[in-house]
């Protein structure tokens, strides 16, 4: 049996909280234990029902989700939190990443994502849409060809994930360079390059480089 996930919701529009909240505890093993409609006290409040991961708006009257995070980081996280948003701006997801938010999801596909975003960042992952994945990856690849994704996902069996990475790779990017980018550990930046040299059966870099070349991952 699963473990309860407890789960605090925190946004300016009731309409929104109930919704999610009603969405959530169909899950079986999600509990919402609060709601917040302002972030003013929102530390003590998911302190106090010991919140596993917390949802929070960016746009929270009196205490926005950026000043939240920055209470959160000094006085030490209570929490695993995922930032809602309704924008994909590359440069937010970035900073509120740096404050120790684990997750970004936009308003316009957080209910079809925020089950899955949930249960990935309480395994101790990161997680974003698509969309913000997109902007993120198109930030750091913008004069690069686009890809093919879908046929090297099949010849190959590539995650999504390791195109990207055997693109940064090939970009001359270093392992703390792709951690940086795509807001995941060093570590688990070499596992994915371990099995991208598997898969691709390379011998060493220059076969990636070779890979990201023939396959138009970047330009020559």
């Amino acid at each position: 049996m699963e473990t309860p996930i407890r789960i605090h919701l925190a946004d300016d529009h009731q309409v929104l909280i109930n919704g999610m909240r009603t969405l959530l505890n169909a899950v079986p093993y999600f509990n919402v234990v609060g709601f917040s409609l302002k972030g003013t006290v929102l530390y003590e409040e998911v302190t106090n029902n010991s919140t596993d991961i917390l949802v929070l708006d960016i746009s929270m009257p009196e205490k926005d989700g950026i000043e939240v995070l920055k209470e959160f980081a000094k006085k030490g996280y209570p929490c695993k939190v995922i930032v809602l948003s309704a924008y994909d701006d590359v440069k937010i997801v970035q900073e509120v990443m740096k404050l120790g938010a684990s997750g970004y999801l936009t308003k316009q596909c957080a209910c079809e994502n925020i089950v899955e975003a949930i249960q990935t960042v309480n395994k101790n992952e990161e997680y974003f849409c698509d969309q913000v994945r997109e902007k993120i990856f198109s930030s750091a690849t913008k004069n690069n060809t686009k890809l093919n994704k879908t046929k090297l996902e099949l010849d190959f069996q590539l995650s999504n994930r390791e195109i990207e990475i055997i693109t940064l790779i090939a970009l001359e990017y270093s392992g703390k360079e792709i951690s940086d980018q795509l807001f995941i550990s060093t570590n688990t930046v070499e596992t994915h390059r371990k099995n991208i040299m598997k898969k691709l059966k390379a011998k060493n870099m220059v076969g990636l480089v070779k890979f990201a070349l023939k396959h138009n991952l970047i330009n020559p």
